[in-house]
């Protein structure tokens, strides 16, 4: 079976290994990198929400790559710290919601009632599967196993966004997040004497 977890450090790794070297050389602290990848959230939120959705889905992938270079410039540096963690768990979910707002923002005035409810049903779905693990953390567990973890949401909804294909993502969304819930759920309750 295909290992997904080795993958995603592979794959994550032969992405940011090149930038992060250039990143510890200019003295940017990864809590600063953290909450620097807000501002092309919160612009791709901005951009969808005005049905721009190739710009949008364009800030997108920016902020995704800045999320990924952040938890690598700080283990890189050896500056990884327990509030680093937590900060850039939150940034991740600041940056989720204002991207779905910013698609209710764009479907609610069109009386699109079924794509509110598949962006309500993908934003729920993506917060359970990131609370599931913090959860699970948080009683010393892990829980890393599960299809669609953030990186896999991001690039599937910027996909979607850059080819206008926005219904066709949410339910590919909708379908693997809660995959992942089950997933998740089922291997913490093989677990599940502790």
């Amino acid at each position: 079976m295909v290992d997904l977890i080795e993958i995603r450090k592979t794959v994550g790794s032969r992405i940011a290994d090149p930038m992060v070297g250039v990143l510890s050389q200019s003295g940017i602290k990864p809590n600063a990198l953290t909450l620097a990848s807000l501002v092309p959230s919160i612009a791709a939120a901005y951009f969808i929400g005005t049905g721009h959705f190739l710009l949008g889905g364009a800030l997108v992938l920016v902020s995704g790559l800045l999320d990924l270079l952040d938890g690598a410039l700080a283990r890189f540096t050896k500056q990884a710290t327990k509030f680093g963690a937590i900060l850039d768990s939150t940034v991740d979910r600041v940056s989720e919601a204002a991207i779905f707002c910013g698609l209710l923002i764009w479907y609610v005035p069109k009386g699109a009632v079924l794509e509110a409810g598949a962006i309500l049903a993908a934003l729920i779905g993506s917060f359970l599967v990131s609370y599931i693990r913090a959860r699970a953390e948080g009683l010393g567990l892990e829980c890393q196993v599960g299809l669609f973890t953030r990186a896999e949401r991001v690039i599937v909804l910027a996909i979607g966004l850059l080819v206008n294909q926005v219904f066709i993502a949410l339910w590919v969304l909708i379908v693997f997040v809660y995959i992942t819930i089950a997933q998740r759920l089922l291997y913490l309750w093989k677990q599940r004497n502790f």
